[in-house]
């Protein structure tokens, strides 16, 4: 009883504090490196979160504060890493309002003017959704220039494997990918992940647990072809049903769980040249990220992170 009043108590002081420093004032809360996370800051993401993942506002204040926390340490350390190679975080602007309409189709934002009143009605400065999303874009072209020597992609084996078979399936998934401490055990992670995903679902844990990018969109890869998976997850992935999720694989850069959230079968494009085009960008992108989660692993190691 003493335990659980201690743990009660503790959450309860956690999202008092969080209330004040929300409500009262902008006051500087972390530091990572010479960069500062503010309240304000964590409350525009917690904003943001709250558009871009319905399942966030599901969440309790406490949890939510610890993902906006996350996400914004995770920008910093990329920004670091950013400034330090580039000098400036800017993207050119013939490229970027084409990229950043196209990053929020779904939100029917057609024209920069209508990105600005989209967030403008929702209380958030364009601008920091701007430098967000500048990041992003500048963090994925750093990637794809240190790394695209290392990826490796053989076009004969795709080309057979589509000519082989004239149907394809597609699989609709989310992930959630993450790592072990030193002191810590697979087992016992999956265990707790386990529960927290029965819990509050998978959409939930990976807001709170994945280390990867679609963390914030509670872990959506989207459709994904069986032509771009490697043989060990395709040969998990097919004994997987609708609904359920596989047991932690080992990938570069940690350990991925991947629930399938749907199946669909495919005509195979009868543009043969075109299908391999589509299913070698694919693998690009898959092995991409890979490099992304090892190279982000290797720079946080580096970085000073402070409570304030």
């Amino acid at each position: 009883m003493k335990k659980i009043k201690i743990i009660f108590f503790g959450i309860f002081y956690t999202i008092i504090f969080i209330s004040n420093i929300l409500a009262v004032e902008n006051r500087i809360l972390f530091k990572v490196n010479n960069k500062i996370i503010t309240s304000i800051d964590i409350l525009t993401e917690i904003k943001y979160l709250e558009i871009i993942n319905k399942d966030f506002e599901k969440m309790q204040t406490n949890q939510r504060f610890e993902i906006a926390k996350k996400s914004l340490i995770r920008e910093k350390i990329k920004e670091i890493e950013l400034i330090r190679i580039l000098k400036i975080i800017k993207v050119e602007d013939k490229f970027f309002e084409k990229l950043l309409i196209d990053y929020f189709k779904t939100y029917n934002i057609k024209t920069i003017s209508d990105f600005d009143d989209f967030f403008l009605s929702y209380d958030i400065n364009p601008n920091l959704i701007k430098k967000k999303i500048s990041i992003e874009i500048l963090w994925n072209q750093l990637i794809y220039t240190k790394f695209k020597e290392n990826i490796k992609i053989d076009k004969e084996t795709i080309k057979n494997e589509i000519r082989k078979n004239t149907k394809k399936k597609e699989f609709l998934l989310s992930e959630i990918l993450f790592n072990i401490d030193q002191d810590e055990k697979l087992d016992s992670k999956f265990s707790l992940l386990e529960k927290k995903i029965n819990d509050k679902g998978f959409s939930q844990t990976a807001l709170s647990y994945s280390v990867s990018d679609t963390a914030n969109k509670g872990g959506k890869l989207g459709w994904i072809s069986e032509t771009i998976m490697s043989p060990k997850i395709k040969e998990t992935i097919k004994k997987i049903k609708i609904g359920n999720y596989t047991k932690p694989m080992v990938i570069p850069g940690g350990f991925l769980i991947l629930k399938i959230e749907d199946i669909r079968e495919v005509d195979n494009n009868s543009d043969l040249n075109a299908e391999i085009n589509k299913v070698v960008k694919d693998k690009t992108n898959e092995q991409l990220n890979q490099f992304s989660n090892i190279y982000f692993n290797k720079i946080k190691k580096d970085v000073t992170i402070n409570e304030l």
